[in-house]
């Protein structure tokens, strides 16, 4: 038997989180369960905010110079379709989604 972690104080299951999925976006975790496993956690937004504010604090950030207009994306995209539509199998490989 395997022992899983739960990083909150705080669970619920998935059919009675359904019932009412406010009452548990607070501003702790709660672990949402299914079969006594965590298949998620719930929070309130100020506390998913104050999460994302700390880990990009902590962060090094590269800003990308590659920013292309909206035409060119398309222009991009475009050319890429049509060299996936015009590839062999071989030419494709091994490549797969």
């Amino acid at each position: 038997m395997s022992v899983h972690q739960i990083f909150a104080e705080k669970t619920v299951s998935i059919s009675e989180a359904r019932k009412n999925l406010n009452q548990y976006f607070i501003d702790e975790p709660v672990a949402v369960l299914s079969n006594n496993r965590t298949k998620g956690y719930m929070l309130s937004a100020d506390l998913f905010e104050q999460m994302i504010s700390i880990i990009e604090s902590n962060t090094t950030v590269e800003k990308s110079m590659f920013r292309p207009a909206s035409a060119r994306l398309q222009a991009i995209a475009h050319v890429s379709e049509q060299i996936l539509l015009n590839s062999s199998d071989g030419e494709l490989g091994e490549f797969s989604e």
